[in-house]
């Protein structure tokens, strides 16, 4: 009986560590994985509000008295080419807006007729048709009026435009292309409107940072993506380059002396020194910077605004010292290349000759 029971013990307590060592093996996968890194979808949630705070460019605005056409779009291109339109027959639109400058022409200040030196930086074409207004200081008032504006100007291309349209009216072929683009003949009005309608074409609107707000998540980079949330933070970007077009259509003193600016056209004491905003997209292509091109790449911009600007007595609020480090400029230079996209391409037309 004593063996029996002793035996009856040891069956009993080999039990027990079998049940305890099946526990054991059953729980080690449980254990070994509690030491595996877990994947996680983790959300950048200052990125996400950043993001949010963009918006596609969308179609360009086309004025209904101006319908866009093939005819009349390629009209505009040889119109916009021909250095018939300077009084001295030298100088052409494309003299200061050269597809391969980024439509400027990559200098400073514009060289105009005969040699002046102008004032300011040519701005570049590029989305020119978003703006409500046109120019540095907003005086023209659609693409229309903007086209005019330098071929008139004593200091830009000086040409008469009723010189102008005699001139033209001596080229058969642009007396043909003009009946049958405007059943009409030529005139300063429909001038206007083609170059109007050529310059509507240079759009820039599908760059990385675009195919990133529809959700493609590598088109730009993780720096470039800490950029946005600087561009929407820190820095402030955004306070002036907001909206669609990356501009908030308004005019703003950033500092620097010498141009009255906007002044001139209103005449408002508040408006001197004040200069349009620009859109973004295709910036990487359009240096040098500012209205007097005195900045000459991406960084000197940043680094202009990291300092608080220049001390015009008229100097925005919003011009204050930013202390970004030399990580987060790198940041905000990849964030605006990003917006840069491809150059539209355009080649010279065949000029129509007498």
């Amino acid at each position: 009986m004593r063996r029996m029971g002793i035996g009856i013990m040891l069956i009993i307590v080999l039990s027990i560590l079998g049940a305890c060592g099946a526990k054991e093996d059953a729980a080690a996968p449980a254990d070994k994985n509690a030491n595996e890194p877990v994947e996680e979808n983790v959300i950048d949630q200052e990125l996400e509000e950043a993001k949010a705070k963009f918006e596609p460019l969308g179609e360009i605005p086309v004025p209904a008295e101006n319908p866009m056409t093939e005819e009349k779009i390629e009209l505009g291109k040889t119109l916009y080419f021909d250095p018939r339109l300077s009084g001295n027959n030298v100088q052409s639109c494309m003299s200061c807006h050269a597809p391969g400058a980024g439509y400027g022409d990559g200098m400073e200040k514009f060289i105009g007729f005969e040699g002046f030196n102008g004032p300011r930086n040519s701005p570049t074409i590029i989305n020119s048709g978003y703006y409500p207004t046109n120019f540095w200081d907003g005086r023209a008032g659609s693409l229309e009026e903007q086209a005019l504006g330098p071929i008139q100007s004593e200091v830009e291309m000086n040409q008469n435009l009723d010189e102008l349209v005699i001139e033209l009216n001596g080229v058969p072929t642009y007396v043909e292309q003009f009946n049958t683009v405007f059943n009409d003949k030529i005139s300063a009005d429909n001038i206007a409107k083609a170059i109007a309608a050529f310059e509507r074409t240079i759009v820039i609107a599908d760059t990385a940072f675009d195919r990133y707000l529809q959700g493609e998540e590598d088109a730009i980079s993780l720096d470039a993506k800490e950029g946005m949330k600087l561009f929407a933070g820190k820095a402030g970007c955004i306070s002036c380059h907001a909206g669609p077009l990356l501009s908030d259509y308004n005019y703003h003193n950033l500092g620097m002396s010498g141009d009255d600016g906007r002044f001139a056209v209103t005449g408002n004491e508040d408006d001197k020194g004040k200069f349009r905003t620009p859109g973004l997209r295709g910036v990487a292509y359009t240096a040098p910077y500012m209205h007097d091109g005195s900045l000459e790449s991406l960084k000197d911009v940043i680094m202009y605004y990291n300092e608080g600007g220049g001390d015009h007595a008229n100097k925005s609020v919003q011009m204050k010292t930013l202390n970004l480090t030399e990580k987060e400029i790198s940041s905000l230079i990849a964030f605006l290349e990003s917006m840069s996209g491809e150059l539209p391409e355009v080649e010279k037309p065949e000029i129509p000759s007498n």
